[in-house]
């Protein structure tokens, strides 16, 4: 980027973190805004990286291109890789906090309401398979887009790559099929994903204002679930770092081989991914808080703020990049469908976690935002209640609702296969 004759002067790098601290700067503005007490907070930062995304920039193949020629007529062009790891490494700060900040409490929490938790996320993800299949079967909607759909309304990577994985195995003799099927699915999460982050955002400020809840009140019961404590805390323990900076490396390089491996499952694979081995790693070490004499417990403060800086760079990472592509691909049905797919499981989960689990208000909300597999509504949350132990609740319902979304996309994709012939149909392609 170059303005008034070259005296200044901004590429490449440089000009990737311009764009960045501009996303950032603004949408914490914009998540300041409140509505009648209701506001975006960090998911701001998404709505700003998505226009930014949309307005600014073009998507060419790995690349993104500025819609903007500012240096001396020539579009300034950057990697979506640098994005990518952006968004990566936002990720991983972000679980490993949530993990290391939840872990003390965990393992009580779960051991006290681990068949709640687990019926709450299979309810929710079960909801999200029926609504895909009545979009297939009664909304014409493909099978290819409604899991790209699914994937992204609930805000879901696994499942979004495992759908991917699915259809090569599915379509493996059609090779061109593969690609175009992929290419539907990869629409579908883009378009879906805006309304998961959002939606989930906004309904776990709304519930306790539409409740009446007094915060004070249910922090005091989530509170009184989650009263566990970190084994060996009155050791003399040896601290690598003053910050514990050492100790969230070496969960991060646990998590990360965790992450990696992967379980065969019919025709794909599992795996917990980067997300769910790190979150597991970090929640395990900060149970235990120590390696023989070595203590494994960063400073909270520390933690908090990682977990901030992470969510803000994994929502600027995902969204700049979703928003090049968004406006090419959008049409009205597929955001309906895609909002179908994040409301009904919310909504009905929720009410089931109340009147028939019998959930706390935070301990519903906190297993709603594990069970969407939705990390910004969890750090808003977590700002609602002025606590973090709805961490715990996330934790707890996390893991399953993972697997299960997994499991569900794949079930979808070989039970109710694509037609080779809708590829070229306008209505259930993007070709």
């Amino acid at each position: 980027m170059s303005l008034f004759g070259g005296v200044i002067s901004i590429t490449g790098i440089t000009f990737l973190m311009f764009i960045i601290f501009i996303v950032a700067g603004l949408g914490y503005l914009l998540g300041r805004v409140t509505i009648k007490g209701v506001s975006l907070g960090t998911a701001g930062v998404f709505i700003v990286a998505l226009l930014i995304g949309a307005f600014c920039f073009a998507s060419e193949g790995s690349n993104l291109v500025t819609t903007f020629a500012l240096n001396n007529g020539e579009p300034a062009e950057f990697s979506k890789n640098f994005l990518k790891i952006i968004e990566n490494l936002g990720l991983i700060m972000f679980v490993t906090s949530v993990g290391f900040i939840a872990g003390p409490n965990f393992f009580s929490s779960l051991k006290k309401n681990f068949k709640s938790y687990a019926l709450l996320s299979l309810v929710i993800i079960i909801l999200g398979g029926l609504t895909a299949l009545f979009c297939i079967k009664v909304l014409d909607c493909g099978t290819a887009m409604a899991v790209g759909l699914l994937s992204g309304a609930l805000t879901s990577t696994p499942a979004f790559s495992a759908a991917k994985d699915t259809l090569s195995s599915v379509y493996s003799e059609t090779p061109d099929a593969i690609s175009a099927f992929e290419d539907i699915v990869t629409v579908g999460h883009g378009i879906a994903y805006l309304f998961g982050v959002v939606g989930v955002v906004l309904f776990v400020q709304i519930v306790p204002k539409l409740l009446k809840a007094d915060i004070d009140e249910e922090r005091a019961k989530i509170a009184s679930v989650s009263t566990g404590k970190s084994r060996n805390e009155s050791k003399k323990l040896f601290d690598i770092d003053n910050f514990g900076l050492a100790a969230f490396a070496i969960a991060v390089v646990i998590g990360i081989f965790v992450g990696g491996i992967k379980i065969p499952m019919g025709q794909s694979t599992f795996s917990l991914g980067t997300t769910g081995g790190c979150l597991l790693s970090a929640l395990v070490i900060a149970h235990f808080g120590h390696f023989g004499p070595i203590s494994m417990k960063p400073e909270k403060r520390m933690l908090e703020i990682f977990r901030e800086f992470g969510l803000m760079a994994f929502l600027i990472g995902a969204g700049i990049p979703g928003g090049a592509s968004f406006v090419k691909y959008f049409q009205p049905i597929y955001f309906l469908e895609g909002a179908l797919m994040t409301i009904v499981p919310m909504v009905v989960g929720f009410i089931i976690a109340k009147y028939v689990i019998k959930l706390p208000l935070f301990n519903n909300l906190g297993g709603i935002t594990g069970g969407m597999t939705s990390t910004p509504a969890l750090g808003t949350l977590i700002n609602v209640a002025k606590t973090d132990d709805v961490a715990s609740a996330y934790a707890a319902a996390y893991p399953i609702a993972l697997i299960a979304v997994v499991l569900v996309s794949q079930f979808i994709i070989v039970l109710f296969p694509d037609q080779l012939s809708v590829i070229g149909i306008d209505r259930k392609s993007v070709v």
